[in-house]
């Protein structure tokens, strides 16, 4: 397999020493691509000895090949680590200024990042700005540790260790294809429910499990639609995936109704408002219109998967999820059984909400439960990683109905 390495200006470079020799040892063409500050840490010779090829960091050598393009459509798989703040922020930006960033615009092969930095460069609005969109167009994220840090801090911030990036990365691209022929129709985002032209009953969903479902569900060679509600500005579906949009809870309905016939699975991870106001004013309320308050009657929308499963069509399954405020484990595990067994879907992912949880996050945690209510998975971690592992639950349900 064609790697590249991109090795970013930071201490942590002294680390991905390791991280070439172990993918070189496995058997691949290992390519690294240093920024200029990187060499400052570990020097240009360790990189071509390490890695066998021969290393530059100017898009000006070897123009003959058009290395600046060439090594990014040849990769099969990238890796940048370290990744500092400041190759972050120029990976969001889509900047070019050397041969790592040339490379990084001119693959299609999965990236996958291991940031290093201290915590407060963390923790900045700007870098979890930075994350969110990289995230949201599938970058993989590993990282980063808890740990000790440059000068003696401590916090997240540490670059995870070579082993574990390793593993991680390499499972991306040895991922089975099994999903392929198969069509699949993912709902995402919250709804919106008019109040008058102006305002809306809404939630907190940012849409971000429902797009990293179809995005994965495309890399296992799905033909995903993805109806999607109301999505957060930096969460982008996936150029293969089909896009329907939908705003209220009844256009979304309408749209997994037209959808579902010819799907051989449905994933409702959309956040669907249970509520909508009974009579839409056609002119925006005014405070002096309703003096000391405003009362609003709410009417209670259909169930949209409990159409799903009772259109059911032999072979089809329906996957449903839950978003719950519990005390405990236990207590979600509990409600999730009952709505699996209430709903009658295939598969149910339940996951605890609440004021700092669940919602607005680019990680999550899931319980999965069956239709007999035993949990066949739990998953946490990045929800490109509960993605992938409720797909894991999918085919795994898909084959023991084909049995």
């Amino acid at each position: 397999m064609f790697v590249v390495v991109g090795v970013t200006g930071g201490i942590a470079a002294y680390k991905t020493v390791s991280l070439v020799r172990m993918l070189v040892k496995a058997g691949h063409d290992v390519h690294v691509v240093p920024t200029d500050d990187a060499l400052r840490f570990v020097g240009l010779p360790t990189w071509e000895a390490l890695s066998r090829n021969a290393v530059t960091t100017s898009v000006h050598d070897d123009v003959a090949r058009v290395r600046h393009v060439s090594l990014g459509q040849s990769a099969d798989l990238v890796i940048v680590a370290p990744a500092t703040a400041n190759t972050l922020a120029a990976m969001t930006a889509g900047l070019a200024s050397d041969l790592l960033g040339t490379t990084l615009l001119a693959t299609t092969a999965p990236v996958v990042v291991a940031p290093a930095m201290h915590t407060e460069m963390w923790r900045h609005p700007a870098t979890v700005h930075n994350m969110e969109v990289l995230r949201a167009r599938g970058v993989h994220v590993i990282g980063p540790a808890d740990g000790v840090l440059t000068g003696g801090d401590s916090g997240p911030g540490r670059m995870s260790e070579p082993e574990e990036i390793v593993a991680a990365a390499l499972a991306l691209v040895e991922r089975p294809r099994d999903l392929d022929g198969v069509s699949i129709v993912v709902s995402a985002g919250g709804t919106r429910e008019p109040i008058d032209p102006v305002r809306y009953l809404g939630n907190r969903s940012s849409g971000r499990q429902g797009v990293a479902i179809a995005r994965a569900a495309a890399d296992r060679g799905a033909r995903v639609t993805l109806v999607a509600a109301h999505l957060d500005a930096d969460v982008r579906p996936d150029p293969r995936v089909e896009v329907i949009a939908a705003g209220t809870a009844e256009e979304l309905g309408r749209a997994m109704d037209a959808t579902a016939p010819d799907a051989d699975v449905i994933v409702m991870a959309a956040a669907v408002a249970d509520y909508s106001v009974a009579a839409v004013a056609q002119d925006k309320l005014r405070k002096q219109d309703s003096p000391g308050g405003l009362t609003l009657e709410l009417v209670e929308n259909r169930d949209i998967v409990a159409g799903l499963v009772a259109g059911r069509r032999v072979g089809q399954t329906v996957v449903a999820f839950a978003a719950e405020t519990v005390a405990d484990d236990d207590e979600l595990r509990e409600r999730a059984r009952a709505k699996a067994a209430r709903k009658g879907v295939d598969l149910l992912a339940a996951n605890a909400v609440g004021w700092t949880q669940g919602f607005e996050s680019a990680d999550n945690a899931l319980t999965i439960v069956g239709r007999d209510g035993e949990v066949v998975a739990t998953a946490s971690g990045s929800k490109d990683d509960t993605a992938h592992a409720l797909l894991d639950a999918i085919v795994a349900v898909r084959a023991v109905s084909a049995d």
